[in-house]
This record gives C-alpha cells, sequence and structure tokens, in this order.
C-alpha cells in the first residue's frame, strides 16, 4: 500500500475505532424528522405545479444547461431578473445567486475581509463560514456563542475593517442571535455585520423574508446570506446586500468566477419557491404551531436535556458518539426518522438528536416521536 492510501486507512481506522466514522445510508417508510425541507416544499405537490407551469411556457430551456460561467456564457435575462427579485423581496439593493450556501460563504469570507482586516465570529457558525475565513489573510477570533460582552473583550483585538460572522438561527442548536445587539455592537464599533440566514429564510418574517427583514434591521446588515435547498426546497444561494458588494463579488469571489452557473431548471425552481413563499402563511403557522407543540411536549415530558429553541430545529443532548446513534437507531425502529449528529461535528460531550419539525408533521407524529424520546431518555 503507498503512503497516500495508508494515511487514508489509518484516518478512517482512527475516526471508526472513536466511534465517528461517518456513513451515508438510505431510509425508508420512515416520518420525516429530520430533512430542512421545513415547509415540505420538496416533497409536496405545490411547488412541483408551479416549475412546470412556468417551464411549459418556456419548453425549449428546460433540459438547458448553463453552458458556462455567468462571465463567460453562464448569464442569462432571467437569472439577472432572479436577482432584482430577490434583492427586492429581502428589502436590499442587490442579490447574487451562488451554486449553493457553500459556495456563497466561501465567496464573500475568502474575497471581502483582506490582509489587515479583523472577522470575529461566533463559535457555533456553520462550517462553510469557517472555511471561508480559513481561506481569507484576516486574522479571526471566534467569541463565545451569543455573548456580546465576549464579543466586546475582543474588540482590542480589532484593526483594519472589522467584520462580525453570525448565523440568524444556528444549524445544530437552533437557537437564534441576538440581531438587535449585534447591530448595536456594530454600530458602536464601526464594524460590518454579515448573517448567514440559511436556517431561517422562508420560516421567520413577512412572507418567510427571515430574521433581518423581520426586525427591519435590512439597511444596518452589510451582507446576508440566503440558502435555497432548506425551506425553499430547491437549490443555490444568494448573497443579498449592495449594489457595491455585488460587483465586487462578481470581480473577486472565486468561487462565483470559476464554476459553471446554476441550469435553466434550478432558475426557475428558485423563481417558483419565491412566488410559493408569499402564498404560504398558513403553512408557517402550522409550522410554528407544530414548534409550540413540540417543545410543551418535551417540558410537560420533563425532557430537560434538550436545548431551547423556537425554531425547527430541536436538539436532545445525548453525550457520547455511541449513546446516540444507539438512541437514534431506537427511535428509528419506531417509525420516526430522527439522525444522531456526532463529534466532530458537535463538540464533543455535545452530541445530540438533531430533530427537525415540519408544517407536514401531524399532531399524532409529533407525540409519537416524543413518546419515543421518553422512552429513551
Amino acid at each position: 500500500m503507498n503512503t497516500a492510501n495508508k494515511y487514508l486507512e489509518d484516518s478512517l481506522n482512527k475516526r471508526r475505532n472513536a466511534g465517528a466514522l461517518r456513513t451515508i445510508k438510505v431510509l425508508h417508510g420512515l416520518v420525516d424528522f429530520c430533512s430542512n425541507d421545513y415547509l415540505g416544499f420538496s416533497t409536496t405537490g405545490a411547488l412541483r405545479a408551479k416549475i412546470l407551469e412556468l417551464e411549459q411556457k418556456q419548453p425549449s430551456h428546460v433540459f438547458e444547461g448553463s453552458t458556462g460561467s455567468r462571465l463567460i456564457s453562464g448569464n442569462s435575462a432571467i437569472i439577472e431578473s432572479l436577482e432584482e427579485y430577490i434583492a427586492s423581496f429581502h428589502n436590499a439593493e442587490a442579490a447574487l445567486l451562488f451554486n449553493s450556501g457553500y459556495d456563497a460563504n466561501i465567496g464573500l469570507f475568502s474575497c471581502v475581509p483582506k490582509r489587515g482586516d479583523t472577522i470575529f465570529y461566533d463559535e457555533l457558525v456553520h462550517a462553510s463560514i469557517r472555511d471561508g475565513i480559513r481561506l481569507s489573510y484576516a486574522k479571526s477570533y471566534s467569541f463565545r456563542h451569543n455573548d456580546i460582552n465576549n464579543l466586546e473583550e475582543l474588540t482590542k483585538l480589532a484593526k483594519g475593517n472589522v467584520y462580525i460572522a453570525v448565523e440568524s438561527v444556528y444549524s445544530m442548536d437552533g437557537d437564534m442571535t441576538p440581531l438587535n445587539e449585534l447591530v448595536n455592537f456594530c454600530e458602536r464599533h464601526n464594524a460590518n455585520l454579515i448573517v448567514d440566514e440559511a436556517h431561517a429564510t422562508g420560516v421567520f418574517g413577512h412572507a418567510g423574508s427571515a430574521c433581518v427583514s423581520d426586525l427591519m434591521l435590512e439597511k444596518k446588515v452589510f451582507a446576508r446570506i440566503h440558502t435555497y435547498g432548506k425551506a425553499l426546497g430547491t437549490h443555490g444561494a444568494a448573497v443579498v446586500g449592495s449594489n457595491l458588494l455585488k460587483e465586487y463579488l462578481i470581480n473577486f469571489a472565486r468561487s462565483f468566477i470559476y464554476t459553471t452557473a446554476l441550469p435553466f431548471h434550478s432558475i426557475i425552481a428558485i423563481k417558483c419557491a419565491y412566488s410559493l413563499l408569499t402564498e404560504s402563511d398558513e403553512m408557517r403557522k402550522t409550522l410554528h404551531e407544530n414548534i409550540k407543540l413540540f417543545s410543551q411536549l418535551l417540558e410537560k415530558n420533563k425532557i430537560i436535556n434538550s436545548i431551547k429553541s423556537e425554531s425547527s430545529i430541536q436538539c436532545i443532548v445525548i453525550p457520547g458518539n455511541e449513546k446516540v446513534i444507539n438512541a437514534s437507531n431506537k427511535i428509528q425502529k419506531k417509525g420516526f426518522d430522527v439522525r444522531a449528529i456526532m463529534s466532530p461535528t458537535v463538540p464533543e460531550g455535545k452530541e445530540r438528536l438533531r430533530i427537525c419539525i415540519h408544517a407536514f408533521n401531524t399532531e399524532d407524529e409529533i407525540k409519537g416521536l416524543v413518546e419515543a424520546i421518553v422512552n429513551i431518555c
């Protein structure tokens, strides 16, 4: 075995021995309590019908690829029209589409903060933000989760342009960032706030416009990232902000410049998902009623190892990879698709069941899930 393969084998064995080896699997016939399809857009027929209707109006384009990057042959009037709509929907000057939320964060954080600048990021931000920061030449420091006082203490390290990176709803804890306090902090320290709205888009705010818009803070946030593979049930992402930011990203964001643009079908799907959002107030209401019901049942049954959350993401902390995997397996045998989140995805000792509540989950399904949780806790 050559040295490269030996390294791969040793690394996998090390993770296997630690009980942290990741695998992918397909489960059938279970009630969905694990996906990010919060409103059911990806599985219910409403979005599919809108996409088919719009595609039939332009049948010659349905199966077309984009043929190249936006800067060469991949741009189109329909993409530019969609970006204008996205900007308007989120009350911003401009929006720039990326192929995924990961690409958006990589592109934004790797090129905007430069050498001599400073990035402060919440310790629980998504891996895509961390990876983008690592590609930047700016100095970076993490602050304790949602701890503005700790962030204040770190300001003595600030140099150059200062950027604060947070998520409006955190992907592994499900709790929300104190946006008003962060905006006040940024105003005091002349810092630039960047908010990843991945798990808030479609769920919070008027017509699902997310948390920044819900608090009417659009003009006070430097950049927002809205992703479409979660509540919108499609794929892709957009960075929204100023016209100046958009022009800069077109010129310097490598994950935008050097990748093939999204194909016609993806652009149509995003457009239709936004259209459906404007018709989904009742669905969002049902989602939040389901979240409230689940939280109340946890409290009633004295499940004390849950993480307090008002979002779709609900977590039960079960320390230890082996223990949390066993718990997940037991719940799946009861018919509920709940997945274990192991370290190193989350810190050691913070392993958990990550439970996603959806608008399409029924009251009986939620009650059944809680009963299964009670039996293992």
